[in-house]
């Protein structure tokens, strides 16, 4: 059984000016379509990577996977169970104990006047649990010190207060963390001991990953299975290993074209073209056709649906 289950997922953002404004300048209300139709699941003790660009509707995703956002259509069920429409609310508090998220940037998210002590133990103590002791231990799992329990968030460095945000994650004993850009505002360097870091805790607490990035070493490096964002669409979804070695989608090529190698010293790549559509006037048929090279009319005038080709699925007209 799935873990995560996410099924024909919407969600629809109201953008409109205000009222007077749109009577008098004779506007109508204006929708961002943020994430459409949606699928996946992701299997127990596994790294699910979500990849795309800027506006993709990455982050959206994670936020209703943790009941941040309410989906304007369809399910995301956690264990089974649907948050947004589930009726006990024990079976919702068991499950939502179970869910914990890491945010982008590491300052933002910790409390500048609590105490390191006190910000690692919060989900604990929230739900009167016994707290004694916790924090100081997580810390040295991290790769912190015990006695930085006392310290204020303002004085460490930047993969330090990951580290205390992970640190928060784990109090909880959660079975899934949802980690919406963990390493994007550290420097490669720190990066790597984040992510090495993560990937020794997913062994040791036997934890599961939705992974929210726009770097594709990053998701290469830890992902088990891949799904490709444009637009609010996933447009294709692979085991990690066969995503990078068969191709299938344009859009994911042109990510891997443009995305740094090891091996690629003088080497000449095009640049990506284009821009990423307005999202509130997207374009007919399949969204990435104007920046597509091999875009026909059929992609123009119909919106490709997801299937499965081979291992993996897509949604283009012309994966084959």
């Amino acid at each position: 059984m799935a873990l995560i289950s996410v099924k024909k997922l919407n969600r629809v953002f109201d953008v409109s000016k205000p009222w007077l404004n749109r009577v008098i300048e004779r506007q109508p209300k204006a929708f961002l379509t943020a994430v459409s139709d949606v699928d996946f699941e992701v299997a127990p003790q596994t790294t699910y990577g979500l990849v795309g660009e800027s506006g993709s509707g990455k982050s959206t995703i994670g936020r209703m996977l943790v009941g941040l956002l309410t989906p304007s259509s369809g399910t995301v069920e956690i264990e089974g169970i649907n948050l947004a429409s589930e009726t006990d609310a024990g079976k919702v508090d068991a499950v939502r104990s179970d869910i914990q998220m890491i945010f982008q940037d590491p300052f933002a998210s910790l409390n500048p006047r609590w105490r390191v002590r006190d910000i690692i133990v919060e989900p604990v103590v929230a739900r009167g649990g016994d707290a004694t002791g916790l924090a100081e231990k997580l810390l040295e799992q991290v790769g912190l010190s015990a006695l930085d329990a006392g310290k204020f968030p303002h004085e460490f460095s930047g993969g330090q207060r990951q580290r205390i945000c992970i640190a928060r994650a784990l109090s909880s004993e959660p079975k899934l963390i949802i980690c919406d850009e963990p390493t994007s505002a550290l420097d490669v360097s720190v990066q790597a001991q984040v992510l090495n870091l993560m990937s020794d805790l997913k062994d040791d607490f036997g934890l599961t990953y939705v992974l929210i990035s726009h770097d594709l070493t990053v998701v290469r490096h830890m992902s088990d299975r891949i799904g490709v964002l444009y637009l609010g669409r996933l447009v294709e979804e692979a085991d990690a290993e066969d995503l990078f070695a068969d191709t299938k989608h344009p859009y994911t090529q042109m990510l891997l074209e443009a995305a740094p190698q090891m091996d690629g010293f003088g080497r000449e790549a095009d640049l990506p073209e284009g821009e990423i559509p307005d999202p509130i006037n997207p374009p007919s048929g399949c969204a990435f056709h104007p920046r597509c090279p091999v875009a026909t009319d059929i992609c123009k005038q119909e919106r490709p649906a997801m299937r499965h080709l081979g291992k993996s699925r897509v949604a283009c007209h012309l994966a084959e």
